[in-house]
This record gives structure tokens, C-alpha cells and sequence, in this order.
């Protein structure tokens, strides 16, 4: 019997205590839905989008299981929840796509569950179609309200129809709710929530909110405990690292916050993303430049090399600023890999726009980029601007920067072979069952000989053969 369940509903002012009460509920809903099926249900969660995502499904998971499903990789499971993103509209459009297969599932299986949440549920056009188009559904929730899954599943579970609940913001920090990691030796860890930066193209601030960071001393307690369940590896998450802290009671830096994380014995390795090159400090360059545990990788999105398209995003800094941030890194921290976002056809973007993003390219020589070519998010400014590229002239210029960030990144990552550097050993090749996969410190692939006992060891790895993004080698 959980401590939890005895509570009343009215004496659950504590949100955390609230939601132990709602699962404890859930698992009885869960029972009976157990005798309907004939068998003990089963569930998938389904995740679309970034890191942040990945971790609120983790969430998903934990709370799923605790309310007495089996989780299972099959999207013909009893219950299926897809966590979505919409940072672009291709990612919208999978969405539909893959519920239109749902549909045939729920037809074959009646009684089966269908979930929608995340970032793309947020979007009020999106809700208005689901409700017209995918009537199927059974639950529909955002960004804001994940803390109370386990009391949306009891309202699923007691209605008949749809189960709409959309928050327009959130200034709640939930501690303490079931999580099931994905993998035992690494894990994300949410630093703070929401982003206030607002550049034009980007909905994340509408759908994600205003930022909120929590308190360092949940995040260090919750890290100790990772660490005491096998973890060796962290990455912080946040929207924009980098101005975590402001909105704390007792403000502290990013930087101040790193410098805690590095005190946990038996933590080997520290990852963190996204950095916001307008936040980034030498506060914390000095951090990571004298860290033993943090790795040796920067993700330092750019997005575009022209500082007329810059400002027209609302980045607030200049093409000059970054490629003096960039370099600054790079002399501060020799070994140091720093990989990029870039958006090409931003709105009056033309190609001398992008060659001077091919300038700034070749000029910080990305060690890897994402490139992207510019999504219209309807409620973004950057959606109502004049002078949307012709997609004739985003394609030529969008294969050019291409070409040139693989050269650059081949020839950036190429300088290390030959070297034994340390790999955490992540999985089995999914393409050579001999073989496993490791990642090094600055973020390059590495595949060597080996089996399964080898998952979540950090080992040496000869770094033989360079194979464009990653390496063949040899454990040392």
C-alpha cells in the first residue's frame, strides 16, 4: 500500500502527494481495464523531438508502470502515447501520419487507448483538428500539466469521450514523481523548464513557457541518486543552460551550478545542453576548461552567419560576437568539439546571407552541424514577415552550406585518429551484433569489437578508422 492512499482528495494541497493519491487510483482503473482486455495491458510511448521530450517520457514511462501497465516498443499496444514536438511542421505532419495507422489499430482492438501530449499540443489550430479529424483520441494534454498524468489517466478512464486538458502556462515545479530511465548508466536531467529569448521563428516559448529553474538542491539530490542506481553520465537540460538560476529565490549561475554537479563522487562524465551564445560566460568557460568530469563538447547553436538575418531573428548578438565567443572557446579549450544548429531561408535571407554563415563555418570549423532549412510556425513573428524565400533558392543554397559543414566536420573530426581516447559503451551495433557503440567525451561515435557486458563501462578505445562523423576501432 503506497503511504499515499489513504489520503482524501481535499487534504491534497501537496502536488507530489496529490499525484501519489491519483496513481494509487490509476492502478485500480488500470485492473479493470486488466479484465476487459483479458490480459495485463500493455503501453508504448512514442517520442518525437529533443532531449527535453525524452525526458518527459521517462516520466510517462515511470508513471505507466506504476499504475500497472508493461511498457513494450509496439505501437499496437493497449495504450499508445505519443509526447510530440513542433518546432517544425514536418514533425506536425508525422504526427497525422502516424495516426492515421492508430486508427487502424483501435479498429482491430476497440478498447485500446490513444494519448497525445507535448509541445505540438499546445498549438490551439492543433487541438481544433484532432477533435474534427482523429475523433479516436482519448487524451490530449501539453507541456505544462505532465506532473499530473497519473490524474488525467483516472479522467481517461472514467469518460466516455475525449479528454482535452491544455494549460496556457505553468509556474508549478513538480519533485519527486516515478521515472523510468531509458538506459541505467545515463540519464537527462531537467535544470529548469520554459524560454524566454523569443527569437522569431521559434514556438518553444509559447508552447514551453516562461523559464523557471529548480532549486540546486533538488537537481544535486536527484543526480546523487542517479548515481547511486549506476549512473556515470548526466546532461543537464534546459531550453537556454545558460540563464539558469536567474529566477531562483537565491540566485546562482549555471557556472556555480556545474561546479556542484563536478563534487559528486562516483559521477564521471557531465554533458549539458542548449547554450544561448548571448548567456555564455567566462565564468563558465573557465569552468569547463578546468572540469575533470565535464565533456569536452559545446553545442552552441548559430543559426544563421549574417547579422542582418540575426537581428531579424531576435538572436541579440552579432555574426562578430559569436565568432569571438566561438574562437575564444576554442583557445581557452584546445580539445574542445563545438557543433552548431543553422537555419537556411529565414525570411529575406539571400545567398550573400548565406555564404557569410558559410564563412562563419569554415571559419570556427564545426566538428558537426544540424542544418536545417526554416519551418513557418504560425504565432511566430517570424511567420508574418515579408519576403519568404523562394524554396528554388533555399535548396541550392541549403546543399551548399551542407557540403561545406561535412567537409568541415569530416576534417575536424579526422584529427583524432590514431589516438585512444575514453568511450562510454552506449548498445550493441544495431548493424553488427560483434560490435559495440561508444560515444567519447567530445560526442564522436566510436564502434569497437565487443558484447553487452560492456554496456555503461567508460573504456579506452584506439581510434582507428575515420569514417566521415564517427570511427572503427579497438579497445586498448
Amino acid at each position: 500500500m503506497n503511504e499515499f492512499s489513504n489520503q482524501s482528495e481535499q487534504n491534497l494541497s501537496d502536488e507530489t502527494t496529490r499525484q501519489y493519491y491519483y496513481l494509487e487510483k490509476a492502478r485500480a482503473h488500470t485492473a479493470v481495464f486488466a479484465s476487459e482486455l483479458g490480459h495485463a495491458p500493455t503501453c508504448c510511448v512514442t517520442t518525437f523531438g529533443c532531449q527535453m521530450n525524452a525526458r518527459d517520457s521517462e516520466k510517462l514511462v515511470g508513471i505507466l508502470h506504476q499504475a500497472g501497465f508493461t511498457v513494450i516498443d509496439s505501437e499496437k499496444a493497449d495504450f499508445v502515447i505519443f509526447n510530440t514536438c513542433t518546432v517544425r511542421d514536418n514533425a506536425n505532419q508525422k504526427v497525422y501520419g502516424r495516426l492515421g495507422e492508430l486508427n487502424g489499430y483501435k479498429k482491430k482492438n476497440p478498447r485500446m487507448k490513444i494519448a497525445l501530449c507535448g509541445c505540438m499540443m499546445q498549438e490551439p489550430s492543433v487541438i481544433e483538428k484532432i477533435r474534427k479529424s482523429y475523433p479516436f483520441v482519448d487524451l490530449i494534454f501539453g507541456t505544462h500539466n505532465i506532473f499530473r498524468f497519473a490524474e488525467l489517466l483516472c479522467r481517461m478512464f472514467k469518460s466516455d469521450g475525449m479528454v482535452v486538458d491544455i494549460w496556457e502556462d505553468t509556474d508549478k515545479i513538480v519533485e519527486d514523481l516515478p521515472v523510468e530511465r531509458k538506459y541505467s548508466f545515463k540519464s537527462g536531467i531537467n535544470i529548469m523548464f520554459g524560454c524566454n529569448n523569443f527569437c522569431s521563428y521559434c514556438i518553444v516559448p509559447y508552447v514551453r513557457g516562461r523559464e523557471r529553474s529548480r532549486e540546486p538542491g533538488d537537481i544535486l539530490r536527484e543526480i546523487k541518486h542517479l548515481v547511486a542506481d549506476g549512473v556515470v553520465e548526466v546532461m543537464l537540460l534546459g531550453q537556454n543552460v545558460n540563464s539558469y538560476g536567474k529566477n531562483l529565490k537565491e540566485p546562482m549561475s549555471f557556472a556555480e551550478l556545474l561546479r556542484e554537479v563536478e563534487k559528486i563522487e562516483g559521477l564521471q562524465r557531465i554533458r549539458f545542453m542548449t547554450s544561448h551564445p548571448k548567456d555564455l560566460s567566462d565564468e563558465l568557460i573557465q569552468v569547463m576548461k578546468e572540469s575533470k568530469k565535464i565533456c569536452r563538447h559545446l553545442h552552441l547553436p548559430l543559426q544563421s552567419g549574417s547579422t542582418a538575418i540575426l537581428e531579424k531573428m531576435n538572436r541579440r548578438y552579432t555574426r562578430e560576437q559569436y565568432v569571438e565567443l566561438a574562437l575564444k572557446i576554442r583557445r581557452e579549450i584546445p580539445d574542445i568539439a563545438i557543433t552548431t544548429d543553422l537555419i537556411v531561408g529565414f525570411p529575406g535571407e539571400t545567398p550573400e546571407d548565406v555564404e557569410e554563415t558559410i564563412d562563419v563555418v569554415r571559419t570556427v570549423k564545426y566538428d558537426n552541424a544540424f542544418t536545417f532549412i526554416y519551418s513557418k510556425r504560425t504565432g511566430t513573428p517570424a511567420a508574418a514577415m515579408e519576403n519568404q524565400v523562394p524554396e528554388a533558392q533555399v535548396k541550392v543554397c541549403f546543399d551548399k552550406l551542407l557540403k561545406v559543414v561535412q567537409e568541415t566536420a569530416k576534417e575536424q573530426v579526422g584529427k583524432y585518429r590514431g589516438r585512444v581516447m575514453d568511450a562510454l559503451i552506449e548498445e550493441v551495433n544495431e548493424n553488427d551484433s560483434t560490435m559495440v557503440t561508444g560515444r567519447l567525451s567530445n560526442n564522436t561515435i566510436v564502434h569497437v569489437p565487443g558484447d553487452a557486458s560492456m554496456i555503461g563501462r567508460i573504456v579506452p578505445v584506439s581510434l582507428d578508422e575515420c569514417h566521415g562523423f564517427y570511427y572503427i576501432g579497438h579497445c586498448v
